[in-house]
C-alpha cells in the first residue's frame, strides 16, 4: 500500500513540475519574441502597484508600443506570481513599456507614472500593501537614472506633496513576465479590473491629487507634435456656466440631477460622431459604443477615453451604485451598471444634458479631427 501512495505521489509530483516548467517555458518563450520583435526600441521599467493598473495605464499613452507585467529587483529567478505576492522574494510587481522615442519621450514617461502612482508611500500603493507593491523606478543607463532623478527633483520642489516623495530609483537588473493571464488582465477581465480598480482607490487619489492639470498638459503635447488643432477641456466658472447651461443641463451636471426617460435630446440618436462633456469638452463616448438599453437614457458598453471618466460610489435613494463623473470638468454624467451587453457587459446609463454631440462630419471643424479614423476603420 505504502508503495502505491509513494508511485501516487511521484506522479502527482512530476506532473505539478512539468506544468510548472512548461508554464514558466512558455513565458520565456514569449518574452524572446517580444525581445526579438521589438529589438529596436527602447524600455522603460516601472513598479506602482497592481501592475494590472500600471499596465492598463501605459498602454493608453500615444507612442507606447507594449506595456508588459512582470517581476524585478528580486533574490531568485523565475518567480511564479505566488511567490512574489508572498513578499518573500523582493520583487515587485512592475511593468516594462517598450516605446517609440519618436513619439514619447522618457521624460514624458515618467511624468505620466508619477501623475498614476502615490509617490509619497513607502509600504506599497494603495489597497496592495507590502515591499512587492512598492513604488521603483528601474533606469536601464545612466540617461535614464538623470532623467529620473531630475524628474524626482522637480516633483519634490513641486509642492504638491506635503509628505517626502520616496519612490526609489535603482538599476535594472532582470525582468520577468508575469503568467500570461496577468497579460491584458483590463481588457480580458473588464468587470474584475474596473470593480478592483475602484475599490483600490486608486483613481479616487488620481483625481485629488492631478485631476485640474494632468491630461491638459498630454493633451497640448499630443497637439504640439501632431500640429492639429485641438480642444482644451477646461471647466469654467460657477457664473459661466449658468449662462452657458440651461437648466436642466445645470441640475444634472452640477446637482447630481437626473432627466426623463424617453424626454430627452440623445435616447434615440442614431447619428455616427461622438459625444463630449457638455462642460469641458472632454471626449466621453462614441456611437459605435452606443445601444438601446430600453431604458430611456443613452447607454453605452464603454468609454471612448477611459480616461476621461471618473467612477465613484454613490449612496443615495437607499442603495449603492457607481456614478460616472468627467475627470476634468466632474460633471455628473449618470451611472454605470453590469447589466450590459457583450463584450464589457457594462451599461453606462448617461444623461443627455451632460453630453454634446458631435456629428461625424463635424469633427474635424470642432477640434476632434483625431477621432476621424475610428469611423473609416
Amino acid at each position: 500500500m505504502k508503495m502505491i501512495v509513494m508511485a501516487a505521489l511521484i506522479v502527482l509530483a512530476g506532473l505539478v513540475l512539468f506544468k510548472f516548467g512548461s508554464s514558466n517555458g512558455k513565458q520565456k518563450e514569449k518574452s524572446l519574441a517580444v525581445d526579438e520583435e521589438y529589438s529596436g526600441l527602447p524600455r522603460a521599467t516601472f513598479a506602482g502597484g497592481c501592475f494590472w493598473c500600471v499596465e492598463a495605464d501605459f498602454e493608453k499613452v500615444n507612442g507606447v508600443v507594449e506595456a508588459i507585467s512582470g517581476y524585478t529587483g528580486g533574490r531568485t529567478d523565475n518567480p511564479s506570481y505566488e511567490e512574489v505576492s508572498s513578499g518573500k522574494t523582493g520583487h515587485v510587481e512592475a511593468v516594462q513599456v517598450i516605446y517609440d522615442p519618436a513619439k514619447v519621450t522618457y521624460e514624458e514617461l515618467l511624468d505620466f507614472f508619477w501623475e498614476h502612482i502615490d509617490p509619497t508611500d513607502p509600504g506599497g500603493q494603495f489597497v496592495d500593501r507590502g515591499e512587492q507593491y512598492r513604488g521603483v523606478i528601474f533606469y536601464h543607463d545612466e540617461g535614464q537614472r538623470v532623467a529620473a532623478e531630475e524628474s524626482k527633483r522637480k516633483l519634490e520642489s513641486s509642492g504638491r506633496f506635503d509628505k517626502p516623495i520616496v519612490t526609489e530609483i535603482v538599476p535594472f537588473s532582470k525582468f520577468y513576465r508575469a503568467e500570461e493571464y496577468h497579460q491584458g488582465y483590463s481588457k480580458k477581465n473588464p468587470v474584475r479590473y474596473k470593480y478592483y480598480r475602484f475599490m483600490s482607490g486608486r483613481d479616487q487619489f488620481i483625481t485629488k491629487v492631478w485631476s485640474k492639470d494632468m491630461r491638459i498638459a498630454q493633451i497640448e503635447s499630443e497637439t504640439s507634435r501632431s500640429g492639429m488643432h485641438e480642444v482644451k477641456y477646461l471647466k469654467p466658472d460657477d457664473e459661466t456656466l449658468r449662462k452657458k447651461l440651461t437648466d436642466m443641463q445645470y441640475k444634472v451636471t452640477q446637482k447630481e440631477g437626473t432627466e426623463p426617460p424617453f424626454r430627452n435630446e440623445y435616447w434615440d440618436n442614431k447619428k455616427e460622431g461622438i459625444y463630449v462633456d457638455i462642460v469641458s469638452g472632454e471626449p466621453l463616448f462614441g456611437s459605435f459604443d452606443k445601444y438601446d438599453s430600453g431604458t430611456g437614457w443613452p447607454s453605452f458598453t464603454r468609454p471612448l477615453e477611459p480616461d476621461n471618466i471618473v467612477e465613484k460610489k454613490d449612496r443615495s435613494f437607499f442603495t449603492v451604485r457607481t456614478e460616472v463623473r468627467s475627470r476634468l470638468g466632474d460633471s455628473h454624467l449618470g451611472h454605470v451598471f453590469n447589466d450590459g451587453p457583450p463584450p464589457t457587459g457594462l451599461r453606462y446609463c448617461m444623461n443627455s444634458a451632460a453630453l454634446r454631440f458631435i456629428p461625424k462630419e463635424d469633427l474635424e471643424k470642432e477640434g476632434y479631427g483625431k477621432y476621424l479614423s475610428i469611423f473609416s476603420n
